[in-house]
């Protein structure tokens, strides 16, 4: 039987490939480092837009198959992360993918018709205990989830973090639910972040080559969607630089949400280097910031 890593990471995401771009090369770090990996996706993506052509008979309005599909993408992206703990919320297709539409103002909003089985519906204690299983099992020193408006206002990255902070509350609790397994406190956690500066600097990169199209709507010097993080707020960077070759071969595993010639692998700015770096926000415990004054390591000070 393998031995249980010193050092216990947990992510709770909304969605297949929310993973690997928000995190991918911190987990493929902390897999090559030894340090445990666990992650936890609420839904299987059903109601995600197929960008390949070919793959376009498995969407919603159609087949409704894209979730069993995306399950099968998620696996070989985690295969190339190296993440061997992967988990669906309450079990695969316990939650459905809630869908969304755009906001006149840029943001997500839940869209006019939600299914009965969307995770957007889902009763928050029930989930939240599901969680608390995989918490009390797992033992994670550390926890990586969403903001509370879930980056662009996914009300599924919205009920994920609802989740993520309700379970670790409640799985810490030592008369809560005991059935669920051994009370077990949560020492750090995270949201994840997108520094503005980096993004600033990235735009610029972009818009001096003449392109307009990458991350189109957003000027350098101008204000920024709600998905990106003011500098100040950022309290870790992980350098990922190491590793970010996996990540960008893993995201390329999410082949139905994810264009090859998109801005995530071309443009001035390419992956390579603006995905490397990682950014974090602590909402639990103690930061122990290195000597430019943030965290280098999420396990920092444990």
């Amino acid at each position: 039987m393998p031995e249980t890593p010193e050092q216990r990471l947990l992510l709770v995401h909304a969605h297949p490939d929310d993973e690997t771009i928000n995190q991918g090369a911190t987990m493929a770090r902390y897999v090559a480092e030894g340090r445990g990996v666990t992650l936890v996706t609420c839904t299987a993506g059903e109601m995600g837009e197929v960008l390949v052509p070919d793959l376009e008979h498995l969407a919603a309005h159609r087949e409704d198959a894209l979730g069993e599909h995306r399950r099968g993408e998620l696996a070989e992206a985690m295969e190339v992360l190296g993440v061997t703990d992967h988990r669906f919320l309450g079990g695969f297709g316990a939650y459905r993918d809630s869908g969304m539409k755009w906001h006149e103002d840029g943001h997500a909003i839940p869209a006019d018709e939600v299914h009965d089985n969307a995770f957007w519906h889902a009763d928050l204690t029930e989930a939240a205990d599901h969680l608390v299983r995989v918490v009390r099992e797992v033992r994670p020193q550390v926890l990586v989830t969403y903001d509370q408006f879930g980056g662009y206002g996914h009300p599924d990255h919205i009920q994920a973090h609802r989740v993520a902070m309700y379970g670790m509350l409640l799985a810490g609790v030592s008369s809560y639910r005991l059935d669920l397994g051994e009370p077990w406190e949560i020492t750090k956690a995270y949201w994840g972040a997108m520094s503005e500066s980096r993004m600033r600097e990235s735009l610029r990169a972009i818009r001096a080559t003449g392109d307009t199209e990458t991350f189109a709507g957003m000027d350098p010097d101008g204000d920024l969607p709600p998905f990106i993080t003011p500098d100040d707020l950022i309290t870790a960077r992980v350098d990922g630089s190491s590793h970010v070759e996996q990540k960008m071969h893993a995201l390329k595993q999410h082949r139905t949400q994810v264009e090859v010639d998109g801005p995530f692998f071309s443009g001035a700015e390419s992956g390579h280097a603006f995905w490397a770096e990682e950014s974090f926000r602590i909402v639990r415990g103690t930061p122990a910031p290195g000597p430019e004054g943030y965290e280098t390591d999420l396990f920092a000070g444990l």
